[in-house]
């Protein structure tokens, strides 16, 4: 064919249908990619792997709990209650282990006068403290051979006086020298008598 004598043919546009272009999206609005008309499902499909805007917002949503105090607020608080809690135990220990009554003086009074017949003698043990508080161990003696058992009195802060009483009671005729002995054994060892005497003719 003579290249001279060629001349193209004007096809008209409904004969061939070439590619169309990928519209251009109106607008990005969340998640949601709004078209222009003659989408392709290409387009359709490249939209949806577009990645979509992210919105980055700053603030607390609301009924959200508070942020949490910073640490330094909670170690504070926490000291403080250690700090009362050893202020206590250190109370208590110094109550229970720290200085204790301290006695100063121990006398025993008796009756003056012949106790009659069948009569009791009320005998009075007289200890004088510190006033410290503290408890006090003591026994009684008596000249007819008898020993009371152990006994204690608590003392209270600001007590500097304890009384200990000892009822002694006599039958039958006859005379008696009675003497009766107050030992203390704690927090001291200390010891006092007061004699009476027992007269039943």
């Amino acid at each position: 064919m003579n290249d001279d004598d060629y001349s193209a043919t004007e096809l008209g546009s409904h004969w061939f249908e070439g590619p169309t272009p990928d519209p251009v999206p109106d607008r990005v609005e969340g998640e949601v990619l709004r078209f222009g008309p003659g989408v392709t499902a290409v387009a359709a499909r490249r939209a949806q792997n577009t990645p979509t805007a992210v919105e980055i917002w700053h603030g607390t949503l609301p009924g959200a709990p508070p942020p949490p105090a910073p640490r330094r607020r909670r170690l504070w608080r926490y000291a403080l209650a250690a700090l009362v809690l050893v202020a206590v135990l250190a109370f208590l220990a110094w109550r229970e282990y720290g200085p204790r009554v301290a006695v100063r003086a121990v006398a025993v009074t008796a009756p003056d006068r012949p106790l009659g017949c069948d009569g009791t003698a009320n005998v009075v043990g007289v200890v004088r403290t510190d006033g410290r508080p503290g408890t006090l161990t003591y026994h009684w003696e008596r000249s007819d051979g008898t020993r009371s058992a152990p006994l204690r009195e608590t003392l209270t802060r600001g007590q500097e006086e304890a009384r200990l009483h000892l009822l002694w009671t006599f039958h039958g005729p006859g005379s008696h020298q009675a003497v009766a002995r107050l030992v203390i054994t704690s927090p001291t060892s200390h010891a006092a008598e007061g004699t009476f005497t027992y007269d039943c003719g």
